[in-house]
């Protein structure tokens, strides 16, 4: 009897009739607790700590060389640059803004104008042109011939991968500046913008050709016209490694380079490191499949088919195609080789770089936090939040933080003596930078893409139609939730 009291007098027993005396609601309470801040911390949520900073946002950190002549002729000037960025409370994530973008980027309404540009090598690539008349309204020209006014600048975006003119965040890229009076032309990558792949060679990381022949392509057309060069992504690389190979010979005034991924090898281990990023990689891959898939013939008689159909994500793709078209022998040499780092010393025109430090694609690691310090022609602005590519803002999420940055820049670059181009903006692209950031442009509608598929012997005559006409009313709640959960079943 002694032996028993004392087994049921011990600490474990009297701890297990204490725990037992809890109500099983508060067990629930405790686990949904920790299924909440682990999930919290694993998809990186910061609405806490927007909270406690009174939804101020976080200031745009900024690193150029003290004696740089555009940092003080140029960003000094940038009300955007000088500011605090802050995401939109709803999608207090890096992996909310990113995937919202992905399935629900709400794109604004227009059509594009469609030049065909030959590469000389039996290529072809898509310019899809955007001016000012096309994206106002009660101002049309009439015809769907490329219209091109030889006083305003041009800008030329470059997508990222498996992206082109049609993807979300170029579509808000493209209205916004064009309604701001820029000519914006859409260089996409071969094989994409329903182009057929018309010789032995599809793009790749470190490819420039193609954008060398169409700057060289615009200039010839304009040769007094300012000329810059944006970059979003896998086409920031593409074109921070232009910048540098041209050097001094670069026939652009200056660029923008919006989530570039700075050095392949890194970001490519980056993705394959723990399963949020995994996702990512996987998803990547199999956009890679789908645009392989698109030009089947292509890849079965010039790469490893067998293993397109087999990679599960960016590097088994790249082993079995990219490295077996482009020449590489393996898929650390076409990183490496292919990194834009390697050439951001040699770069001699304005060049802005926008990051987020939360990216979940593109690492901080790889920033280039020295070669800025080192270079005066490059300013790196990094902010805090804002994914990949995402950056949305305001409580509705209409607005594109990037996007407004970057015109901006261009905006103040193109007024300042670092210009030598002899012609000046036009007036209405004089205008005083923003000071708001809930000064926006409303876009509205939802995008219903048109079947325009390419084929060659219609090529010399295309107009690009990327979208119907929508009415102008706000998407309701119900509506948008019910369109978003569509989008995600659609990918799997």
């Amino acid at each position: 009897m002694e032996r028993m009291s004392s087994c049921a007098d011990s600490p474990y027993g009297l701890l297990l009739r204490a725990l037992s005396l809890i109500p099983i609601t508060h067990y629930v309470m405790g686990i949904v607790s920790v299924l909440l801040v682990t999930l919290y911390n694993f998809l990186e949520f910061h609405i806490v700590q927007d909270l406690v900073s009174g939804f101020r946002g976080q200031r745009v950190d900024l690193t150029f060389n003290s004696c740089s002549q555009l940092y003080h002729e140029v960003v000094s000037k940038c009300t955007l640059l000088h500011g605090r960025y802050m995401s939109t409370p709803w999608l207090s994530s890096p992996h909310l803004q990113t995937t919202f973008l992905r399935f629900f980027g709400r794109p604004p309404v227009f059509n594009y104008r469609r030049e065909i540009l030959n590469t000389g090598d039996g290529g072809i690539v898509a310019l899809d042109w955007l001016a000012r008349h096309d994206v106002m309204e009660n101002e049309d020209t009439g015809n769907d011939e490329v219209h091109q006014d030889a006083d305003t600048p041009v800008v030329v975006v470059i997508p990222g991968l498996t992206s082109d003119s049609d993807s979300v965040y170029i579509k808000h890229l493209t209205f916004y500046m064009a309604k701001r009076g820029w000519n914006v032309v859409v260089s996409n990558h071969r094989g994409l913008g329903d182009v057929p792949l018309t010789s032995d060679f599809f793009y790749n990381g470190g490819w420039t050709e193609d954008l060398r022949k169409v700057v060289k392509h615009i200039r010839s057309r304009s040769p007094d016209v300012p000329l810059f060069v944006v970059g979003t992504s896998l086409g920031a690389n593409m074109m921070v490694k232009y910048l540098g190979e041209d050097g001094k010979d670069i026939l652009i005034d200056g660029a923008a380079a919006v989530c570039c991924p700075w050095d392949l090898l890194l970001c490519n281990r980056f993705i394959m490191r723990n399963p949020v990023q995994r996702f990512y990689d996987k998803a990547l891959g199999a956009g890679l499949k789908r645009y392989a898939m698109k030009h089947q013939d292509f890849f079965t008689r010039l790469s490893d088919w067998d293993g397109i159909e087999k990679a599960r994500n960016v590097r088994e793709f790249d082993t079995s195609a990219t490295c077996r078209v482009g020449k590489f022998d393996t898929a650390d040499i076409y990183y490496r080789e292919s990194s834009c780092v390697n050439y951001v010393g040699r770069i001699k025109v304005p060049l802005l770089c926008i990051s987020a430090l939360d990216d979940p694609v593109c690492t901080k690691e790889a920033l280039i936090w020295d070669e800025c310090r080192v270079n005066k022609n490059v300013i790196l602005a990094t902010t805090q939040h804002g994914g990949h590519l995402g950056y949305f803002d305001g409580m509705d999420a209409k607005g594109v933080w990037w996007v407004r940055a970057v015109d901006e820049f261009l905006t103040v670059l193109g007024s300042s003596k670092l210009i030598k181009r002899q012609n000046k903006l036009p007036d209405y692209l004089r205008v005083r930078p923003q000071k708001s950031l809930t000064n926006k442009d409303q876009y509205v509608g939802l995008v219903k893409k048109t079947d325009n598929q390419v084929h060659l012997d219609k090529i010399p005559n295309i107009n690009k139609t990327s979208v119907e006409e929508q009415g102008s009313e706000t998407v309701s709640t119900v509506d948008s939730i019910i369109f978003f959960q569509k989008r995600i079943m659609d990918q799997f």
